[in-house]
């Protein structure tokens, strides 16, 4: 059995369940360890679930903690976000601890780093599965600080893995001397102890990012890691009549880290600039919004790897999972980053020639949305798209990383 360790949001998990498809495809045995809140979905897929007591969605996190979070815009404020959110996971570490044991080989997001203690003290081999780039490299800033905030590289690496690590390591602290009266061998930031027997996987497009040349050896990017949908989605008759009627409409959506507070305000934003556009447009996971034009229609929990091939542009947040899609679908984007590594996102995709100009939220207005739309729907931007979504399409991340695991599993 090999067991994933993973936590975050719904997006969050999304890389590693197509990870574990991957993995089955190969005949092996595979579990994702997650929140009960996330049951349901991953089971969904065919993915044997072990349930942790809690999650970030099932817990009463201070309502004003997870909105710093969702808002944290430069790196100081991540750092005290992350500092303050640690004080969630105590109970978790055990838990953690005790899904890996019987395994074969253990696999962790970096925020779940127990996986790597774990598996030194049950003689386990461990791999540590990143959704973004996350090592040191004299190339590149790292996702904290790349587009916007100037600052050494190694620096930028430094802050980065450090908030990473401060979200496990004083659970794994506390689990420790409470069971074994100290603290893990090798205790400290397992993120650079990269070698033949502690490997790295890390799910990013070498069309994105291309992988530095100066990354050890076992630190392995061969793509996105895409989810592949049990059945073709049906849409409802409502949406496939709103397609149907008229040019391709833009997507326009902010998963989990909009605010409803900020509901009205966005929502007039939107109208005023595809009226302005002449445009037609899907609102997403926005709820239910009255007296809307008819050139606007909403839709929620529609698949983006099926939703996003029938749009000519998405306008979003800037998550790891939302940008990927964007980009794999092969059009433009206008990014409009709240918080973390969304800025990063925005900014690489302006840079590569596939979207807009960043708008920052809290620079958004109705002129700076209508000229994004221009911009990102000129000539050249549509087709830059459209050659990295066919480079991506080249691709098999998911696939190729878990050939990995299974060499180092026979090795």
């Amino acid at each position: 059995m090999i067991t994933i360790l993973c936590s975050g949001s719904r997006g969050d998990f999304q890389p590693y369940i197509a990870l574990a498809q991957e993995l089955k495809k190969l005949d092996k045995n595979v579990r994702i360890a997650g929140g009960t809140s996330f049951e349901a979905y991953i089971k969904a897929y065919g993915i044997e679930f072990y349930p942790l007591s809690f999650d970030y969605l099932s817990i009463k996190i201070d309502p004003k903690l997870l909105q710093d979070a969702q808002s944290s815009d430069n790196p100081l404020k991540m750092l005290f976000t992350f500092n303050k959110m640690k004080n969630y996971v105590f109970g978790l570490t055990e838990e953690m601890f005790d899904a890996c044991k019987g395994s074969e080989l253990i696999i962790y997001h970096p925020g779940c780093t127990i996986g790597y203690f774990a598996g030194i003290e049950l003689g386990i081999p461990s791999i540590l599965a990143a959704p973004f780039p996350m090592h040191k490299t004299k190339e590149i800033a790292s996702l904290i600080s790349y587009g916007k905030t100037k600052m050494p590289i190694a620096m930028s690496y430094t802050l980065i893995q450090g908030m990473l690590w401060m979200a496990s390591k004083t659970g794994i602290k506390k689990f420790y001397r409470e069971k074994y009266g100290k603290l893990p061998i090798n205790f400290g930031s397992p993120f650079e102890k990269i070698d033949v027997y502690h490997q790295a996987i890390i799910s990013c497009s070498n069309y994105v990012f291309n992988r530095p040349k100066d990354w050890n050896k076992y630190i392995h990017q061969k793509g996105y890691w895409f989810v592949k949908e049990n059945e073709e989605y049906t849409p409802s008759n409502e949406l496939n009549d709103f397609l149907q009627k008229g040019d391709k409409p833009i997507y326009i959506g902010f998963g989990s880290v909009f605010d409803l507070k900020h509901k009205e305000e966005t929502i007039k934003i939107i109208i005023d600039a595809l009226y302005i556009s002449k445009k037609r447009g899907i609102i997403s996971g926005m709820g239910g919004i009255e007296n809307l034009p008819e050139n606007i229609i909403t839709v929620d929990n529609v698949p983006h790897s099926w939703l996003f091939n029938q749009v000519s542009l998405v306008c979003h947040h800037g998550g790891a999972g939302t940008t990927a899609a964007g980009f794999k679908a092969g059009i433009p984007s206008i990014i409009i980053p709240f918080s973390n590594d969304q800025f990063a996102w925005a900014h690489r995709a302006h840079d590569l020639r596939v979207g807009s100009e960043p708008i920052y939220r809290k620079k958004l207005t109705t002129e700076k949305l209508v000229s994004a739309i221009h911009s990102a729907l000129k000539d050249e931007v549509i087709e830059s798209a459209k050659v990295l979504g066919n480079n991506i399409a080249l691709e098999n991340g998911a696939r190729d990383c878990a050939k990995i695991i299974l060499e180092r599993l026979n090795g």
